[in-house]
């Protein structure tokens, strides 16, 4: 099994240097771990062996308190009640198990999304893993990762993402309102006629965005089905479920192959622009200037996998918890002017990311602690937004809390830059499905959710249309 990893050094806040650690190899972009070895079993082996350091041990855990793996079945099907603990418990904790600080306090993930400290470059030490016999392609896809704007720090990412700024705008993207409304209302009157059993995820939640996703990208209908194969296979590779040499390697190739793609498609547009993205962008001037077109492209194989894969999760998680709170879903149906409450509340509630993964680019002090250069920091949002320092009865599923504070779209420098789109989107499925669907009910039965540190997401959602 090829799992990936670095060879950068992960400091472990005290631990002699070669001394075993909970769990295996970590995928410093996923944050993703070997399990932890059961009691008395011997720890897997990391291929680097943390340094020493001088820095005292934080305190032990206090009574009552157990560390979980983040990744155990049942705290990935319901992480909250254990992130609530685990925030009570010490909103900055260092995990040997995870090896990186768990950061689940509002306020001190806020201090984090702030602190040029915490640097977002994470993709450098992953080509210490790759088998030699896939490093030529390797070396490709991760340059190719390295050009993605979510893995770059300022002044970098400024510079990349200005060239979005003006298209990503709400009001730019309120000209695909009437387009995203029609494909909404005529998607769900192909695939969930009322009465029918039927499959939120597969149905609509997973083709819409991609539907809608590929129009404002400018891609053809006819190459549908490739361009999502790829972006599918990048987020096995992004998300950490890329795990066999074999996936390993068609993840790679798939962004290789998504980026040819998409730099044929920019060379299309230069010739015979069309109503798109691209089009739209290569109209500014900026691409050969202030961000070559190779940045361009790379930047444009983010947009493809991100988009979709986040608005997705967002109607999935959103549609679940008005169904399992019938009074809030009332509410809307009463007030349809609640549709976009409930879309905020639901990224808030449970959001379609659980948390994401940054290192430290110099030594700091956070809430007291000493975090040291090249640490990790796992940004559970998950939890922040659940602080009731920042919320009121946090776990609470309230249509009308009113309040767009959550950190789901980020926060600052790296706050989403799509999140006008996912809302659009998002809004447009909840407001179909409240007004004309009286009888849209859950079916019985557990919900599985995908194995992911970074996304909540459900793999169904049955319900009965």
């Amino acid at each position: 099994m090829t799992v990936l990893t670095t060879n950068t050094p992960a400091t472990t806040n005290g631990t002699p240097a070669g001394t075993a650690t909970a769990t295996g190899p970590v995928c410093p972009v996923t944050g993703r771990t070997a399990p932890p070895a059961a009691p008395g079993a011997a720890s897997p082996s990391a291929p680097w062996a943390p340094p020493a350091t001088d820095r005292a041990r934080p305190p032990a855990p206090a009574a009552g308190f157990t560390e979980r793996y983040l990744l155990d079945p049942a705290v990935n099907a319901d992480p909250y009640g254990y992130l609530s603990s685990l925030r009570d418990h010490d909103p900055v904790y260092w995990s040997a198990m995870h090896r990186a600080w768990l950061v689940t306090g509002h306020a001190q993930l806020m201090h984090c999304l702030r602190d040029p400290a915490v640097s977002a470059e994470r993709v450098r030490p992953l080509m210490d893993a790759v088998p030699e016999g896939a490093r030529e392609d390797a070396e490709r896809a991760f340059a190719i990762l390295s050009r993605w704007m979510v893995f770059n720090d300022a002044p970098q990412h400024r510079r990349l993402r200005q060239v979005f700024q003006e298209q990503f705008a709400a009001r730019a993207i309120g000209r695909y309102r009437a387009f995203v409304e029609r494909a909404t209302r005529a998607m769900l009157a192909r695939r969930a006629v009322p009465g029918r059993l039927g499959d939120l995820v597969a149905d609509i939640a997973r083709p819409l965005p991609a539907l809608v996703f590929a129009r404002w990208l400018g891609v053809p209908q006819a190459h549908g089905p490739s361009f999502w194969y790829w972006n599918a296979r990048v987020g096995d590779l992004v998300l950490g479920a890329a795990q066999e040499e074999r996936e390993y390697r068609t993840s790679l190739q798939s962004l290789v192959n998504l980026d040819d793609y998409l730099a044929d498609l920019v060379r299309q547009r230069r010739a015979d622009p069309k109503d798109d993205l691209i089009s739209a962008v290569l109209a500014g001037g900026q691409i050969g200037k202030s961000v070559s077109e190779e940045e361009f492209v790379g930047m444009l194989t983010q947009m493809a996998f991100a988009g979709g894969e986040t608005t997705s999760n967002l109607i999935v998680n959103t549609v679940l918890a008005l169904l399992e709170h019938p009074h809030e879903l009332a509410a809307v149906r009463e007030d349809p002017q609640l549709v976009s409450m409930a879309v905020e509340e639901g990224m808030r509630f449970d959001g379609p990311s659980k948390m994401s993964i940054r290192t430290a680019a110099r030594d700091f002090d956070l809430d007291g602690r000493s975090v040291r250069a090249e640490d990790r920091l796992f940004l559970v949002t998950a939890a922040a937004n659940r602080d009731p320092a920042r919320f009121p009865d946090p776990d609470l599923f309230s249509v009308r809390r009113g309040s767009a504070s959550h950190l789901g779209f980020g926060f600052g420098a790296h706050f989403c830059i799509g999140a006008a789109l996912a809302r659009l989107v998002a809004g447009a499925v909840v407001d179909v499905l409240v007004r004309e669907y009286p009888g849209l009910e859950l079916l019985p039965g557990q919900h599985a959710w995908q194995p992911s540190l970074l996304n909540r997401a459900l793999t169904a959602l049955p319900v009965r249309y």
